[in-house]
């Protein structure tokens, strides 16, 4: 059950963290103003608090697998919310990152 927790703990700290640069980026390259960079902004805010509840208590552990999440949740946000085609590449790289994670994150460990 920890596994799932975390996992889901991931998901949702993914969608606040690539949400809130979406919409800054939306905010000021597409000009849709000061509302969408500080909704975009609190959702980073909201990011920095999910990843807490993380039941590891290492931080440097939790950002760093957090980096495999980011680049295959930002290839993801790209398709669904941008039109972006990721191309084999982009796929083999966002799992490797996923696979990269899941060793920093779930590898047995000696009570560490």
């Amino acid at each position: 059950m920890p596994i799932v927790r975390s996992a889901a703990l991931f998901v949702v700290a993914a969608l606040f963290e690539i949400g809130g640069a979406w919409l800054i980026w939306q905010g000021v390259r597409e000009h849709r103003g000061w509302l969408w960079i500080s909704g975009g902004v609190l959702a980073l805010g909201a990011y920095g608090f999910v990843a807490t509840f993380q039941p590891d208590a290492h931080f440097g552990r939790i950002l760093a697998a957090y980096g495999g999440i980011f680049v295959a949740g930002s290839i993801l946000w790209g398709v669904v919310a941008d039109g972006y085609r990721p191309d084999r590449w982009d796929i083999t790289g966002a799992v490797i990152c996923l696979a990269g994670m899941a060793v920093i994150m779930w590898a047995p460990r000696n009570g560490s």
